[in-house]
């Protein structure tokens, strides 16, 4: 069995208000020194084997986790004992 932890992300081109929003609301609380926030998704997938694991997820991200238009992805794989 591994478990694949998933990062999704926004293109660096594609506005991101609530990091925006989030930035802002940092600096308010006197939170200084925060240049930027960009939000994203994390996602935790368990595979029963490792066998094609890094197939499955580049498709799994491709079809349904990721919108390849405005979003990247990067993922790693852990063995689990």
């Amino acid at each position: 069995m591994c478990k694949v932890n998933i990062y999704i992300t926004l293109k660096e081109a594609v506005l991101d208000p609530q990091g925006k929003a989030i930035s802002q609301s940092l600096k308010d609380l006197d939170y200084d020194g925060v240049n930027d926030v960009r939000v994203g998704k994390y996602m935790q997938v368990e595979l029963e084997n490792r066998e094609n694991a890094e197939q499955k997820i580049e498709e799994m991200c491709r079809r349904l986790l990721a919108n390849p238009v405005i979003e990247d992805y990067t993922y790693t794989i852990e063995e689990v004992v």
